[in-house]
Formats: C-alpha cells, structure tokens, sequence
C-alpha cells in the first residue's frame, strides 16, 4: 500500500506558468505579505485570514499531503473516530506539562540567579517535541538547538540530570559544563542542543548516515536508527540546512529535519527574511517529501511524524516537516518580547497545545479531569525534586576546568608531574610558567 506521503506525489516539479509577462514593464513588485499562501501571513497580523487562505490552498496544485488527509485516512482505517488511545494519550499529556512545568521553574531560577548566560525556553511549543520523539525508539537520535531543555526531557534525560546542568553543577547532563544550550546524552542519545544556528543539522545528518552504513556497509540487519533534526525558521536560511537536505536526499539518510517554524527569529518576523516563507517547499526541490503541519496540535504533529519516522526506518530517505508553531515568552529570558504585536501573541496563546490536549481527552472519554489533574501534580512534584537536588549537588572541581578541551594529554592543561595546572595557585594568579 502506498504511503500517505508516497514519493510520486512529492518530487513532481511545480508547475510553471508559462503565460507570465516578460516585459519588465509589466512586473508588479513582489510583496511577500500579500502574495504568500503560508498559513500566518497577512499585512498586519498573521492570523486574519484563515478561512481565505484555507480556500486558496483548496485550489491551489501542491506537491504536499495535506495534514488533514493524513488524518482522514488513519480514521478511514480506524474503527473508531479516536486518533489516540487513552495510554497514549496520557503519555503525551504528561510529557507536555512536564515541559512547561519546568520551563516555568527555569524562569524562576533563572531570575533568582540560579542559572547565567542566556537561557531560552520552550513554552508554546511542546506539541513538535512531544509529537515527534515520544514516537522514537531508545536507540534513535535527537539533535537539538539552543532551545533544548524539553527535547532532552522528551528523549527520557531524568528532569533531575536537566535541572542540575542548567545550575551548572556536577550532576548535571554534562557534569556542568554544557549549560542551558549545550545538553547532551550519550545515554539517551541526545547529540546535543547547539548554541549558533544550523550547528546542529550536520551532526545530524551525520549521525543518519552512520545508521546507513551500519546497515548497508557493516550489514548489522538491526541498525534501523532514525535521527530527528529540529531546527528554527531562521536556521531554514542558513547553507548547512541547503547542504544537508542535498546529502540526505542523495544518500536516501534516515532522518527528519524537523522546522520549528515559531514565526520569529529573534525579533526578525519570519515573513520579512526569506524569498519564500513556505518552508516545506524546499523538501520537494531536493526529492523529499516536504509538510507542513500545524504545530500546535499535538494529535496532528504525531501523524505526520509517525509516517516521516517510518519512512526513514524503512530506508525510504528524508522527510522536511514543517511545524508552525509560536513561542510564549521572548527569544529568551532576557529578551523583553516587545516586538510582537499583544493580539498576535494572545491569539496563539488561546491555541495553548496543552489546554487543547486536555479538552479533546476529556470530550472523547479517554481521561477525566481528575486523572490529569493527577498527572500535573505528579509533574509540580517532578519539578520541585529536581530544582531541591540541583541546588543541593556540588559544583565542579576545578580540577574538571580543562578535561575534555585538550587533545593532547601532557600539553596545556597538565604539567610534567601529571596535575591540572590550574590546581597550580600560580596559574589562578597568571605567574605560573606555561
């Protein structure tokens, strides 16, 4: 049987118009804020024009799935009208609010000089992360940004392991050296949030093609790692993601790359930095399937990633996702958010991916509200152990400053008589000889 997201209908070429004047004359100036069909694009404010667009897209050939037919069909082939059952509805309730809930509590420490440097938090956009890697199994991979905290907490990194890396402490992820942008587990196979841009994707594509060869070179008939490669709109203008989507089409890679397109990178609106703000079409321009999807619906998210990740294992290639979705707070926490306009801001805030979970639990049966309001305590508790032990464990030696900086073990970073020179009183004060 054919996929939902079957390769023929994604690598025919747009069509062309060929009645298009020549004459540069007859040109009119190309307004991206009126002539672009991508669902949050209106003069003023993004969510205006729903319905008008709605009918646009209704006419327009597209190279695209439909998310709405994705789902059509799974309710065609279930008994029931239910995209979900209760046991995983519940999964992906309690992996939601523990993002928020922890998020919540970083701004806290945050601002009570818990945690320095730049912290950016996820809320708003729990739906893409729990929707793509609750679907993973233990051996894929997950390759993050700066924005990392959840997608670690998704992937099965303990909250306590999360909390305690962003207070800079010895029990954290990365023993306290990798910070809020910088989690990695090698346990869980997190490959790393990524402070610059577009850092991450190539580590990814990395990471497929490792799981490629594995299976095609080393013929281990078990290796069916997926990696999942989540990134910002304003990444989708950077050349790792162009080279990247090429390497992986090419070699048939199994991988996602994954848009988390929040409308804003940083205070640029995304409509205003790029030629053609539909991200997904650029999949089809490299032979892979390209999506978009409402990113802040979880149940729709989850469709979509269920077929791009079977895809991959499969060994069937590349799937570009598109997840429109918004971030409640600013870039970061020391962002002010005075870009965006209040009513843009309160639109998406009533489309909160969580309250929208919970009320389809609760109209379709599947949990009452005592039993999420169980979870939520059981994550309010999570939250608040993690936070207690963070702040209890102990920061590190120094000692640990300059391991894992220096290739050469007898070069900077330790003396002739084998210790750390930075133990050395003298190094601290700048008169010890180097």
């Amino acid at each position: 049987m054919a996929s939902a997201f079957s390769a023929t209908k994604f690598t025919q070429p747009l069509p062309l118009n060929t009645t298009t004047p020549r004459s540069h004359e007859n040109l009119s100036v190309f307004d991206p804020l009126k002539s672009t069909t991508f669902l949050g694009s209106t003069r003023k404010l993004r969510f205006t024009s729903f319905s008008k667009l709605n009918r646009l897209n209704s006419h327009r050939p597209s190279p695209v799935v439909a998310v709405s037919e994705a789902v059509k069909e799974k309710k065609l082939k279930s008994k029931s009208n239910l995209l979900i059952t209760k046991e995983e509805g519940l999964e992906l309730y309690e992996d939601m609010v523990l993002g928020r809930a922890f998020e919540d509590m970083c701004a806290q420490m945050y601002y009570r000089g818990k945690m320095f440097g730049f912290v950016h938090l996820y809320n708003g956009q729990e739906a893409v992360s729990t929707g793509f890697i609750k679907l993973l199994k233990e051996q894929d991979y997950v390759v993050s940004t700066y924005r990392d905290h959840v997608h670690a907490l998704s992937k099965g990194v303990p909250a306590r392991a999360v909390m305690s890396e962003l207070f800079g402490k010895t029990t954290g992820c990365c023993r306290g050296q990798g910070g809020s942008m910088h989690m990695f587990s090698k346990e869980h196979n997190v490959l790393g949030g990524f402070a610059f841009i577009g850092e991450g994707i190539p580590v990814a594509t990395g990471a497929a093609f490792t799981s490629k060869y594995k299976r095609e070179v080393l013929k281990e008939g078990d290796s069916e790692d997926v990696t999942l490669a989540f990134f910002g709109d304003g990444t989708c203008n950077n050349g790792q993601f162009f080279e990247c989507l090429n390497m992986a089409a090419l070699w048939k890679l199994p991988i996602v790359f994954v848009v988390e397109n929040n409308l804003w990178a940083i205070g640029m609106s995304h409509l205003r930095a790029t030629s053609d703000p539909q991200i997904w079409k650029k999949g089809p321009a490299f032979g892979m399937p390209g999506v978009h999807v409402d990113g802040m619906d979880v149940l729709k998210v989850r469709e979509v990633a269920k077929e791009a990740i079977e895809r991959a294992r499969r060994g069937e290639g590349p799937t570009l996702v598109e997840c429109e979705t918004y971030r409640f707070r600013g870039h970061s926490l020391a962002d002010p958010d005075e870009l965006r306009d209040p009513a843009e801001k309160a639109h998406y805030a009533a489309r909160d991916p969580i309250t929208s979970l919970k009320k389809y639990m609760i109209e379709k049966g599947l949990a009452s509200e005592a039993e999420l309001k169980a979870i939520e305590k059981k994550i309010d508790e999570v939250v608040e152990d993690c936070v207690e032990f963070a702040d209890e464990s102990p920061h590190p030696p120094r000692s640990q400053l300059l391991e894992n900086v220096f290739a050469d073990p007898k070069g900077f970073g330790i003396g002739p008589d084998g210790r750390y020179r930075c133990e050395d009183p003298k190094f601290t004060e700048g008169t010890a000889h180097v």
